[in-house]
């Protein structure tokens, strides 16, 4: 019975023509674009896929339904394991209805959420969807809730991770969005609430469905997708990666890789920080020198270039880093990276990854557009971000570190477990300059050249202020550390802090300003 149902399910399948004479499955393979059973195929490890519902069909009579009767109904669920790691999957099958939900696919995708939920294992979906299925009417939108539901009681239990390998619009949009990654594939996929015709109905807007919601421009502009791949192959590899820096659940740490201690200086440290205090930078050349080779794994690369986060590895065991980055707007905190980075903070937290935080930000971005786009609420869901965060939170101050910003990221007085500084480091509440001119405005005013009573004055304020020994006096910098000493003290720091227990007050919950 079993091999007639998978005989009956491969000839209809190949009988659904479309114009041209072309099935479904050639012309999906046309677009570049692998079928739903491919793409478990490469994602999980060889012969460890076990299906789930391969026999359901859908309930629906009306329209006809009941003369197009489909085996799994649009969507392949099961599990199996990713580098021996158990893991649950669904993958939409857009050559079924256009992988549209209807209330059985839908029930699909819940038992294998529940299955995660109750093994401790992460869910991985594989997004190709039309979106609800018009013929079930309420029923499948009914589906989309039940899928919401179950997204938001397992954030911060197990990881989600999402990847949108073809349309994905109106309501199917947020289940991805409640998850932890998305991923998008390049030409291929897009994701929008109302599509390219509503918004020239209601707009009188053209635009096409790349501009409007195709990877390029949720990877730079919207910042709701965290990584964008080449191709189905090239997505597939980076969610293998990806899983590989996460623990199965929040009870587990992630796991570690072997590693053997050697020589941890690196000079290559020592040359980076330029002469001129406004002179950028590349920070990632700093996390390379800090992290295990090749470890790094940059999360949003293309959206608020002025922060960088991502995973990476020391001594063997995973990290998250947060990082200004001088490079780009000279590091300073804006409304698109303080969101960037407490999405970040709040996951690592979640799922007992330590957090290192490298600190070059000269404070908030000024202007009309930031405060008029709430740069206030936005600044502050980083601060509570990190305040909130339990796990293991060490800190390098490689240069400047003023006013608010420096609050926000990750000090001591926010509840960092170690604060470490090299000696180019400048703690204050603002830049010489500005602090000069108005604490001795009065001086340089009377001067007979005022220009060079404020070179002089910054000089002063700068021998005060613009170090690390200040802050070290009081304890809000643990050590003055040497660029080249980083590692091997990062190492010890993150090694000491391994069993660190920490309780926040009983509480439903903290209200974050959203």
């Amino acid at each position: 019975m079993l091999e007639k149902n998978l005989e009956r399910l491969r000839q209809k399948q190949e009988s659904a023509f479309e114009g041209g004479g072309k099935s479904r499955i050639e012309k999906q393979h046309q677009k570049g674009k692998l079928t739903a059973r491919e793409r478990i195929h490469f994602l999980l490890d060889e012969g460890s896929f076990e299906e789930i519902g391969m026999l359901v069909t859908h309930r629906t009579t009306d329209f006809g339904m009941d003369k197009q009767i489909f085996l799994g109904d649009g969507v392949v669920t099961g599990y199996g394991t990713i580098g021996g790691r158990l893991v649950y999957v669904f993958a939409q099958d857009f050559t079924v209805f256009g992988g549209s939900l209807s209330e059985t696919h839908a029930e699909k995708i819940c038992k294998i959420m529940d299955l995660a939920m109750q093994n401790g294992a992460p869910v991985i979906g594989l997004n190709d969807s039309g979106g609800a299925r018009i013929q079930e009417g309420v029923r499948s939108l009914g589906g989309y809730a039940d899928i919401f539901l179950r997204n938001t009681l397992a954030s911060g239990v197990i990881p989600q991770i999402s990847a949108i390998m073809g349309p994905c619009a109106g309501g199917a949009v947020y289940s991805p969005a409640i998850t932890d990654f998305i991923l998008m594939v390049q030409d291929t996929s897009y994701m929008f609430v109302t599509g390219p015709n509503v918004v020239k109905t209601v707009t009188n807007e053209e635009v096409t469905s790349e501009e409007l919601g195709g990877a390029s421009a949720h990877s730079t502009k919207s910042g709701v997708t965290h990584l964008t791949a080449a191709n189905d192959i090239d997505c597939i590899q980076k969610i293998k990666r990806l899983l590989s820096y996460m623990p199965q659940n929040c009870e587990e740490k992630p796991q570690s890789v072997p590693y053997e201690k050697g020589d941890e200086y690196r000079e290559q440290l020592s040359g980076i920080i330029p002469e001129s205090s406004n002179q950028p930078y590349e920070m990632r050349d700093v996390i390379e020198g800090i992290v295990d080779e090749d470890s790094f794994f940059e999360i949003h690369p293309d959206y608020a270039e002025n922060i960088v986060v991502g995973f990476a590895r020391i001594a063997g065991r995973s990290i998250g880093i947060v990082a200004n980055q001088p490079m780009n707007m000279a590091g300073v905190l804006d409304v698109n990276s303080s969101k960037k980075g407490a999405r970040f903070v709040r996951f690592c937290d979640c799922f007992n990854i330590p957090l290192l935080v490298l600190v070059d930000v000269p404070g908030f971005l000024p202007g009309t557009d930031q405060e008029w786009n709430a740069i206030i609420t936005n600044g502050a869901k980083l601060l509570y971000a990190f305040s909130e965060a339990t796990v293991p939170r060490v800190t390098l101050i490689t240069r400047k570190a003023y006013g608010g910003a420096y609050d926000v990221m990750n000090s001591k007085h926010i509840g960092a477990d170690m604060n470490f500084a090299w000696p180019s480091a400048e703690i204050a509440v603002m830049g010489a300059k500005g602090a000069s001119e108005i604490i001795f405005r009065k001086e340089i005013k009377a001067a007979d050249d005022p220009a060079a009573k404020l070179s002089e004055k910054e000089v002063e304020y700068a021998d005060k202020f613009a170090h690390p020994y200040r802050a070290a006096a009081r304890g809000f910098i643990d050590e003055v550390i040497e660029p080249r000493e980083s590692r091997r003290k990062l190492i010890r720091a993150f090694s000491m802090l391994e069993n660190k227990v920490a309780k926040l007050p009983k509480k439903k919950h903290g209200n974050m300003p959203l």
